[in-house]
């Protein structure tokens, strides 16, 4: 019930924080399961949100395990259809553990269901692939030797900034792998090899590889044309748009990087906390716009106020 609520709000949400989503095979995102997703992790939470947003069916993810140390917290990550999975840093008496999630994860397989796994791991704000772990293609292998016709679907998440909103996003699907790609019969070994081989392969040629700071490259690979007239008829409601979200979006800014201190999820901070803060934001502002004008019309802004905010995200500097 909860996902399915914060669904809609995400999709809703979705074109406010991202200028544009570009994707290579759209019709992929009403496909079905048994599909394990093997992304790449460039963006922390993101990177699960807008996959969970974007698909049609309903997407489980799997996640670092320290998120679920907290009790509330973990409680509250699998309402939003969340697994634990551990690293040996994080202990090796928490391996054992990571059968029951993959257990969880067969038998959401079994029920044509959909999985979203970090195959690089760890989460790092670059463009670059980095070496993949062994965990995707453990799942996988498990999955096809239960006799689950597993089908796992590579996924390229590109954005060109990991610190502001209004980003330019590019996402590709490669080559969807089956059991027949795979010996997975052979030693345990080779068969993880040959996968991870293949899904490199496929990886490789949708993640961008630029340097940081390399801005002519950023702006090639994901600059978006912007038409005059478009940037005529918004520039007004983007100029309100501004001025009136400025508050909000330097206050939740600031009490994200107060409270959560970890480098590399700027835009997962910033996401949760206007989650939390824009409707009520709304609701001041469209009631006090009442309680000054006596205007019932004052509620409109309930849905003005996001659009000026659309409208600033598609004029604002595309690039940091």
């Amino acid at each position: 019930m909860l996902y399915s609520f914060v669904k809609i709000i995400a999709r809703l949400a979705l074109p406010i924080y991202c200028r544009d989503i570009a994707i290579n095979k759209k019709e992929l995102l009403k496909h079905k399961g048994p599909l394990l997703l093997a992304v790449n992790h460039p963006n922390s939470f993101l990177d699960a949100i807008i996959l969970c947003t974007l698909f049609d069916g309903t997407v489980y993810s799997l996640a670092r395990g320290d998120a679920f140390k907290n009790k509330t917290a973990a409680k509250i990550l699998s309402l939003f259809k969340m697994f634990p999975v551990y690293r040996v840093s994080e202990g090796v008496e928490n391996m054992e553990e990571n059968y029951k999630t993959f257990d969880l994860c067969k038998t959401i397989f079994k029920q044509n269901g959909i999985v979203l796994i970090f195959s690089e791991g760890r989460c790092i704000n670059e463009w670059h692939l980095r070496p993949l772990k062994k965990g995707t293609a453990r799942l996988a292998i498990s999955s096809w030797e239960d006799g689950i016709d597993l089908k796992v679907l590579p996924v390229a998440i590109n954005y060109s900034s990991f610190k502001k909103f209004g980003k330019n996003i590019k996402m590709f699907f490669g080559d969807i792998i089956t059991k027949e790609n795979i010996d997975y019969k052979d030693t345990h070994g080779n068969a993880i090899k040959q996968f991870n081989d293949i899904l490199k392969s496929q990886l490789s040629k949708h993640i961008f590889e630029i340097e940081t700071g390399n801005k002519a490259a950023l702006d090639k690979a994901f600059y978006v044309h912007q038409p005059a007239v478009k940037k005529i008829l918004l520039f007004i409601p983007a100029l309100i748009g501004l001025l009136v979200h400025a508050p909000l979006y330097y206050f939740t800014k600031w009490l994200g990087d107060y409270l959560i201190k970890e480098d590399g999820h700027d835009d997962s901070k910033l996401i949760a906390f206007l989650f939390i803060f824009y409707p009520v934001f709304l609701i001041i502002v469209s009631t006090v716009l009442y309680l000054v004008t006596q205007n019932r019309l004052s509620f409109l802004s309930l849905l003005i106020l996001p659009f000026t905010a659309w409208a600033f995200v598609q004029l604002k500097k595309q690039l940091d």
